[in-house]
């Protein structure tokens, strides 16, 4: 393997000790295909990042830990590009761990890796179960700090929270639902895709309450499962599409979305307006085809601007917290979706390094 960049470094990007990643590079034997391909995505993320190191300053390196579909974790992924080289006064490195469908102890597993190793900041996208919180906490009292992304792990040493406010989220939801059902009745589908990411219930706890007062003759059918995974999803549907048989309305909160409407489809049920999360690229073509009809997005550039400023402010070197660490609810139809570019072709360094597993 080809390289510009001390051992060290590249052991530092990747996590892995220096002895490991020599095998690696020295094409040596018994090495895990995993392993080399660890070493491969750091490579490819020093390669993304080397512009930015020219930057003075010292240099700092974060970790995003994210529970997430791929959908959404490439989305972070290209904020990011966008946002890391312009982080002053540090330079900043970003170290990316992140599977389509993480359990709890992958996790803690990868959290207590780090807070070994060492780092100047984890970005947390998790479930919030007693175990994780426990894991926070460790990396807290090791001196790492943690920011929470999207979602909250609420009871913790967290420094901040960061990403969309989730109840206005839920409230904007239910009002373009009651706008949206001319008579006001029927069965309305709540979707999320795990129970344990709080954002998710704090999203359909304020939608059901809201939409309870706007439209009292609807009733919810609240499920949740998948993970936002294509075929884990579709089966939660197939579950309930038995007590779908007036559907109005879909309020989808964990991605997701194309599985859902097939599954649907499978039982004829159409329902008069469908609200998803996140302009993605499934949810762009959805939503171009007019297969759903509102989508809620927040500003992920800004949102890891705001890591960032965390991270930065923890270590002082800048002298003020995010300004407004929660991002606004923007409503996208497919009439205003070309206000929010193209959907990204590439990712940090113009490879797929958020892929790679870190276990």
């Amino acid at each position: 393997m080809t390289h510009r960049f001390p051992i060290k470094e590249i052991a530092a990007q990747s996590g892995l000790s220096t002895a490991t990643v020599d095998r690696v590079l020295n094409d040596r034997p018994n090495v895990s295909t995993q392993t080399k391909a660890r070493v491969a995505a750091a490579v490819a993320e020093l390669e993304g990042q080397e512009a930015q190191l020219v930057a003075r300053g010292r240099r700092m390196f974060f970790d995003f830990v994210l529970d997430a579909p791929h959908r959404f974790t490439r989305e972070v992924q290209i904020a990011a590009e966008h946002v890391v080289g312009h982080a002053r006064p540090a330079a900043c490195r970003l170290r990316f761990s992140a599977q389509e469908a993480m359990q709890e102890n992958d996790i803690i597993a990868i959290l207590n890796r780090i807070a070994k190793r060492g780092s100047q900041g984890v970005c947390l996208k998790a479930q919030d179960t007693p175990r994780i919180r426990a894991a926070v906490d460790a990396l807290a009292m090791a001196g790492i700090p943690v920011v929470t992304l999207v979602t909250d792990i609420k009871d913790t040493h967290r420094i901040a929270y960061v990403g969309l406010d989730n109840q206005i989220a839920g409230r904007t939801a239910a009002y373009l639902v009651a706008k949206s059902v001319p008579k006001a009745k029927g069965a309305v589908l709540s979707m999320r895709s795990h129970d344990q990411f709080f954002g998710e219930a704090e999203r359909q706890s304020s939608f059901q309450t809201t939409l309870a007062a706007l439209c009292p003759d609807m009733r919810f059918v609240n499920v949740s499962g998948g993970k936002g995974a294509h075929y884990d999803t579709g089966k939660v549907i197939d579950a309930v599409a038995g007590e779908l048989g007036d559907l109005c309305a879909v309020y989808s909160m964990g991605g997701g979305n194309a599985a859902i409407l097939g599954t649907l489809r499978s039982y004829d049920l159409h329902p008069q307006v469908y609200i998803g999360h996140d302009l993605d690229r499934e949810n762009r073509e959805l939503l171009g085809d007019s297969k759903i009809d509102f989508v809620l997005h927040h500003d992920l550039k800004q949102d890891i601007q705001n890591v960032l400023q965390a991270f930065l402010h923890f270590h002082r070197l800048v002298p003020d917290l995010p300004y407004q660490p929660m991002s606004h609810v923007q409503i996208i139809t497919p009439y205003n979706m070309i206000a929010f570019g193209p959907a990204p072709a590439t990712s940090l360094g113009g490879k797929q390094s958020i892929d790679r597993q870190t276990m």
